[in-house]
């Protein structure tokens, strides 16, 4: 097949939002009626009790409240009370003063609807003539039926909300061009009648009950125009969303203002065309080649006129007419399946019901068939019928005067399908419907319990991605999230008391017991069906998570309590059922777990009140051999409290690992940057740094491990390799540098010998894949969104092309009690300062620490004496190793420096014990402050904090003279051990950099 044009081939649809349509509403109705009229209203036809039913069973909401009168004076108390959208004068005594009640109300109120409705007669049609009936909406005949006057109702909501909806919507207009009272008044509510029913029909095209709702305001309107210049008018401002005109054949022409309206009654209106509806069908057919017209009429010569212009007819003699016309709405105008037909025989060669049925067959029709309905725009009239208005606006314009290539059109439509269906699935939780959910599907959950907390997380981050179109339009990157179904927390009910298995849950049993119980309980089979689509949709491992209505909640920090399970892919579908069911269940029976209970109780939670969903998500990754996983996993933080150099707080910061995210979860060596820095990553400032700090194995899933011997260890099943497996896998293109030992540098790019180093070099400095971007984005509209600060895990596939996937795991709320600081802490007085820095990393408060270690710097401080200042201080800090306990650590220069003149050379172990450390400058020993470079891993690990003061340049407090003062627990020769009476308040402000230490006596 050729190149399709650009201009079908890259597009754009624009999404309809159906909240905005039929705004406008008539919620309550005056009926004005004498006495009689009134009781067989309300006691034989029950029109409120009807009207509620029809509206009810159409799947309609807001049916009208309404009001019934016998009298004008009564009509005028009410009007003038309540708030009355619509009055219906009822016919009343022998000489029909419905006329008059009428006349009498919108001499008073001009501005409310107001519809005559007459018996008929000679009589009637006599006053009529002589009538001027321009003042009110409509006049019907009636004789009793309350369809007529839903059909008044929505004839007027129609007109109401025209203009609007087919502006911002793309709703369709079906225009009824007709002058006889009696046959509008009989045909209008069959015409209601259908088009009720397939705005129902086409509702099932919605992803959930909500959106069924909503889509039904996308229903085509009527439109009921009198005369010639009416319906022409109405035809040439609407004409591009015309669903299709019926038309009679004889009524009047006025040679007046196009524009001017008319009604029912009006003088002129007295001579009639015999000809207008033929002269009204041309002019519209010369605008439209495609647009169905429909003749009706009651003379049987027009028929031979319609037939010969190619115009369908239905004749209104027809006892059948009703039946008539739904043939020809259903074949003509879109509504009901949509049947490809055999162009010379008119036989039906295949029957589509729904969007993803047209998506699923459109290769399989043949080419006839196809160029048939293709060259007279069938396929968008049938789109446009059921409200797909973005496909149907789409298509309308690729007509074959345009382009003839069947098989072109063919793959257009589906394109467009399928650009459509993605678009409608992002950001909407839909009902899991095993018929619908494909690789095309999105979100879907089963049951009707809650999502629990990651599945909300997830379901917020699908929006986000949704409403903000800067994701879409990243060159060679897509955003989404994983393909996703939540079994919600009904399940987990159900389960829990079918099985019996609160008993020994809620036991003190230990964990391979309650696992135990738990595997050999049942899940219901009517999920079968529903996993082995889920299954066919995603062709790749999947991750079962725990999804609890406690767990990444808004409010309380309950991430990583509960399991998450892996299963590999299998050809064998039973076989990967059963994997599934018992990973459904160990996450279900994590609940109930030793460690689980114990958290519960530290947070003060009932465990019984805990309620568990479960996620079963796409595993993103690619498959090497036996094992599976991401070129890139990471987590997000939307706030920084360890910025060094030019990074800022509110910039945020990232971990990146390679392989599963459960490394970073773990505590694994990730690289970390500053998405707004990316050219500047610390871990790779120094080939020393590089070297101790970076990835040097990664998780994957083992694809071989196939069984049912779940464990209470969630890990069973993931391998720890080496980064020498991921270089053998290829699966470290842009990712790594190497380390070259005969110069001892570091080359960004692999290359043959010297040791890899993962440095995500190509996707943070080389612009390989815009990752920086997407991770600003993300932090952007994540932290925006919830207001907060969050966490937002992600994952990532890289293709050698440069492109590649990215995915959005979860997003919780950053929480966490000890970092809440209500105090800003530059309002705090020197005076009340132990220590003071502007330059300080760490977030949060410390209250458990009253020692103190400080290098002796005098005058006889020599920085050759560093070495043994470092030794000195590790034999101290053994000792809080083995009490348990903390301290403030404060000495010159960088601490960690392999260069002793620089500062004092200690590793980590030799100060792991410190809570906060202290880079002090002195007079005559100026060294740029490390900000812990060193120990960065360690100190964000770890949450230790790290001040930088320089008392000499005025940077900052270090009061000296108040350690100097107190009594030494232990002294060496350079370094001095002291004690508090009580603990010191360590304060830390990450976002703004400050931070202070306070003595219990300042705090008095």
């Amino acid at each position: 097949m050729e190149q399709i044009p650009a201009e079908w081939n890259k597009f754009i649809l624009k999404d309809v939002s159906f909240v905005n349509l039929m705004m406008r509403r008539i919620y309550n109705v005056l009926i004005v009626a004498n006495p009689y009229d009134a009781f067989m209203l309300e006691d034989d036809g029950r029109v409120e009790e009807k009207i509620y039913n029809e509206y009810m069973e159409l799947g309609l909401r807001y049916p009208p409240t309404f009001t019934q009168v016998s009298t004008i004076e009564e009509a005028e108390k009410v009007l003038a009370t309540v708030d009355i959208d619509l009055v219906i004068c009822m016919p009343g005594n022998a000489d029909n003063d419905a006329f008059d009640v009428a006349r009498a109300v919108k001499m008073k109120f001009p501005d409310i609807h107001c519809v005559v409705l007459t018996p008929f007669s000679h009589g009637i049609t006599r006053r009529i003539q002589d009538e001027d009936l321009s003042i009110f909406d409509y006049v019907f005949c009636w004789l009793g039926n309350t369809n007529l006057i839903l059909s008044i109702i929505k004839l007027i909501e129609d007109r109401m909300n025209l203009e609007h909806d087919l502006r911002e919507g793309g709703v369709q207009m079906i225009m009824l061009v007709e002058d006889s009272i009696r046959f509008y008044s009989s045909i209008l509510p069959n015409l209601y009648n259908y088009i009720l029913k397939q705005s129902k029909n086409f509702s099932t095209e919605a992803l959930n009950r909500h959106a069924a709702t909503m889509r039904m305001r996308g229903r085509p309107k009527v439109v009921l125009a009198r005369t010639y210049e009416e319906a022409w008018a109405m035809y040439e401002k609407y004409k591009d969303n015309c669903l299709g005109v019926i038309s009679d054949v004889r009524f009047p022409i006025h040679n007046v203002a196009a524009n001017e309206p008319y009604a029912v009654g009006d003088r002129r209106s007295e001579e009639k065309d015999p000809q207008a509806g033929l002269k009204l069908l041309k002019a519209i057919r010369k605008e439209d080649e495609y647009v169905p017209l429909i003749m009706e009429s009651s003379e049987s010569e027009n028929r031979r006129q319609a037939e010969a212009n190619h115009f369908l007819f239905v004749d209104k003699n027809s006892k059948k007419i009703s039946v008539d016309l739904k043939k020809i709405l259903e074949e003509h105008m879109g509504f009901g399946d949509f049947i490809f037909r055999d162009p010379k025989t008119h036989e039906e060669v295949l029957r589509i019901h729904s969007l993803k049925e047209l998506q699923d067959n459109i290769f399989k029709i043949p080419n006839d068939s196809m160029l048939y309905h293709v060259s007279r725009n069938h396929v968008s009239r049938w789109l446009a019928a059921r409200a797909i208005f973005p496909v149907s606006r789409f298509l309308k314009d690729v007509t074959w005067h345009k382009l003839h290539d069947v098989d072109m059109h063919r793959q257009i439509i589906f394109d467009a399908i399928v650009k459509y269906r993605w678009m409608k699935n992002q950001g909407v939780v839909a009902v899991f419907d095993k018929k619908k959910f494909d690789k095309y599907a999105h979100f879907a959950r089963i049951g009707d319990g809650s999502l629990g907390g990651k599945g909300r997380g997830l379901a917020f981050l699908d929006n986000v991605i949704k409403m903000h179109p800067e994701f879409s339009n990243l060159p060679g990157a897509t955003v989404q999230i994983p393909k996703t179904v939540v079994l919600c927390t009904d399940i987990f009910d159900n389960f829990m008391e079918q099985n019996n298995l609160y008993q020994i849950a809620l036991s003190d049993a230990s964990d391979e017991d309650i696992l135990a119980a738990f595997l050999k309980a049942q899940l219901p089979d009517s999920l079968i069906g529903d996993f082995f689509a889920f299954f066919d949709a995603t062709q790749s491992p999947i991750a079962i998570r725990s999804s609890s209505l406690l767990e990444d909640s808004h409010y309380q920090p309950f991430a990583g309590i509960y399991n998450t399970y892996m299963i590999p892919r299998l050809n064998d579908k039973y076989e990967m059922l059963r994997m599934l069911a018992c990973a459904i269940k160990g996450v279900y029976a994590s609940v109930f777990f030793k460690d689980s209970k114990a958290y519960m109780t530290a947070t003060s939670n009932v465990i019984d009140q805990e309620k568990m969903a479960v996620i079963l998500q796409q595993v993103v990754g690619k498959q090497y051999g036996d094992r599976f996983y991401p070129n890139i996993s990471g987590v997000l933080r939307s706030v920084n409290y360890y910025p060094i150099g030019d990074e800022k707080a509110d910039e945020g910061v990232a971990s990146l690992a390679v392989g599963l995210g459960k490394y970073i979860v773990d505590g694994g060596q990730t690289l970390r940057v500053c998405p707004y820095h990316p050219d500047h990553v610390m871990q790779m400032s120094e080939t020393e740094l590089a070297l101790r700090q970076t990835q040097t194995s990664f998780y994957a899933l083992d694809m071989k491990r196939v069984g049912e011997d779940f464990r209470p260890d969630d890990g069973f099943n993931i391998l720890k390799l080496k980064v020498k497996d991921a270089l053998a896998d290829n699966a470290l293109n842009y990712l790594a540098s190497t380390y070259l030992p005969d110069d001892q540098s570091i080359y960004d790019g692999i290359y043959e010998g010297g040791r890899k180093i993962i440095s995500f070099c190509g996707v943070l400095q080389q612009g390989v894949f815009p990752l920086p971007e997407i991770l600003r984005l993300s932090m952007k509209y994540g932290a925006g969104a919830m207001r907060r600060p969050v966490e937002i895990e992600f994952a990532c596939n890289l293709n050698a092309d440069r492109t590649g996937d990215f995915y959005l795991l979860q997003i919780r709320p950053i929480v966490d009690d000890n970092q809440e600081l209500d105090v800003d802490l530059r309002e705090i007085p020197d005076s009340d300062c132990l220590l003071r820095s502007h330059m300080s990393l760490g977030q949060g408060i410390e209250e458990g620490v009253s020692d103190v270690v400080y290098v002796k710097t005098g005058d006889n401080f020599s920085a050759s004496d560093n070495t043994q200042i470092a030794m000195e201080i590790e034999k101290i800090n053994r000792k809080f190793l083995d009490s348990g306990t903390g301290y403030v650590l404060i000495g010159p220069g960088r601490w960690g420096s392999s260069d002793p003149w620089l500062g004092i050379p200690v590793k980590w172990p030799h100060i792991s014990a410190a809570r906060l450390i202290v880079e002090e400058g002195l007079k005559n020993y100026r060294v740029d402050p490390s900000q812990g470079t060193h120990f960065f891993q360690n100190l964000t690990s770890f949450g230790v904090g790290y001040f930088t003061i320089d008392a000499y340049r005025h940077e900052g407090v270090y009061r000296r003279e108040v350690l100097d003062a107190l009594p030494a627990v232990e002294e060496t020769d350079h370094v001095r051990h002291v004690r508090f009476p009580h603990p010191l308040k360590i304060m830390m402000d990450g976002k703004k950099q400050e931070g202070v230490v306070m003595t219990d006596d300042a705090e008095a």
